[in-house]
């Protein structure tokens, strides 16, 4: 199943709000504080465009306002589209001024989340993950564990965004299996070298490429997903039906919206 994403920040949003709906317009009107307001304008913005762009529509602002996006009963984003049955599912995650937007096309489980990589408290761990993600953490350190933990973190979030939850669940209540940098899937890494002391190898991974991640839940489903890290930025998608790579889109300043199929 093809699933495209699209990441955007503060500096990519029009000063003018012509590209939203009528409805739309209203709800931004009604927020009270600055910061509020401009995280949810770019969780909009990237949101349309990549919708934009991933149904190949004309490159302007106008078919934008014609893209619908609401909370679901569930709070998360639905996409109308005027004029048009074609079904989309996304969702959108913001963190310090940049947005992710995840796109299938269809009715599809669809999760996607933004993380920075930072430090996260033993009591963070305790609370939020399960015994086999605890022994995993443990045995890792440094900035291999910074970035194992907000992985799994991560991915997490991008689940319980599929199931329509969000984290109103207990986190849990999924259990997360990344593959490391050689292609191994860490949990059974670990496994192989728990008498040798070795930990999960999570160091150079390169931000040009994807890793595979699968993800538990507790009433017997599965996702698949995958995981990307920038710097100290991390991206998780998941989705059922399996996803394949992710396919990036993007926003030429000059010559509107268009996809980029690598």
């Amino acid at each position: 199943m093809d699933v495209y994403w699209l990441e955007q920040s503060e500096a990519d949003v029009p000063a003018a709000d012509d590209w939203l709906s009528e409805s739309e317009a209203v709800q931004l009107s009604s927020f009270r504080f600055a910061k509020r307001r401009a995280d949810w304008r770019l969780g909009r913005w990237t949101a349309k465009c990549a919708v934009a762009a991933s149904l190949k529509l004309a490159d302007t602002h106008r078919p934008l306002k014609k893209i619908k996006i609401s909370a679901a009963s569930t709070g998360q984003p639905e996409v109308t589209l005027v004029e048009s049955a074609e079904r989309v599912t996304i969702s959108i995650s913001h963190r310090n001024g940049i947005a992710i937007c995840a796109v299938a096309v269809g009715s599809v489980k669809l999760g996607c989340d933004l993380e920075v990589i930072e430090p996260r408290s033993d009591a963070f761990i305790a609370d939020y993950f399960t015994a086999e993600e605890g022994e995993l953490i443990a045995q890792t350190s440094g900035e291999k564990r910074t970035l194992l933990v907000s992985l799994l973190w991560s991915a997490k979030e991008s689940a319980l965004k599929a199931l329509h939850v969000g984290l109103r669940a207990d986190t849990r209540s999924v259990g997360v299996n990344p593959v490391d940098s050689h292609g191994h899937w860490v949990a059974e890494t670990s496994a192989r070298a728990t008498d040798s002391g070795s930990a999960p190898e999570l160091s150079n991974v390169s931000s040009t490429y994807w890793h595979r991640l699968q993800v538990h839940c507790a009433d017997g489903g599965d996702f698949r997903g995958w995981w990307q890290r920038t710097g100290n930025i991390l991206r998780t998608v998941v989705a059922s039906p399996s996803p394949d790579l992710p396919i990036e889109l993007r926003i030429p300043s000059e010559t509107g919206i268009i996809p980029l199929i690598p």
